[in-house]
């Protein structure tokens, strides 16, 4: 199983959490190129990916938000909205058209406060998640701004 399939929420999270969460999520759709939050936004909601593709950027003063990410089916589409002080980290944007279901943050919060059994599955889900996203966005920048190695020739 690829390292992100694990981190989709059909396969982390139990399957009655799962459905618990699924309960509260709407049905939303996003045409291509539609921006779903930028960095430094207030993050008050979330996604699960249910059909198309959507990026995570990062701002970089001077260039153009580099993609760090590229998500698919079942994959969370942030994490900023669990953890005060509840600002989006990243940026992301529907590449392709999107299918999500799309929860609101306070009421997920709420959940995992009245069930520590829910709560604790979500945030080590989501904790997944987040360390998955900060070792590609690392990964992505040293891709593009790292140093180049040369080997001379002797």
């Amino acid at each position: 199983m690829p390292p992100s399939m694990a981190l989709r929420m059909n396969h982390a999270l139990p399957h009655n959490h799962r459905d618990r969460l699924l309960h509260v999520g709407r049905e939303v759709q996003f045409p291509p190129d539609t921006r779903l939050f930028e960095e430094g936004g207030h993050a008050d909601r979330f996604w699960i990916i249910r059909n198309g593709t959507a990026a995570l950027d990062m701002h970089v003063p001077g260039r153009r938000p580099p993609v760090v990410e590229t998500l698919g089916i079942g994959d969370l589409v942030g994490w900023s909205w669990l953890y005060e002080p509840y600002v989006w980290q990243l940026g992301a944007g529907a590449v392709t058209q999107l299918r999500a279901y799309e929860f609101d943050a306070v009421a997920v919060r709420l959940m995992c406060l009245d069930d520590p059994a829910f709560g604790q599955a979500v945030e080590h889900w989501v904790g997944r998640v987040l360390a998955h996203r900060l070792n590609a966005a690392r990964a992505r920048m040293v891709d593009l701004y790292g140093p180049y190695e040369t080997k001379e020739p002797r």
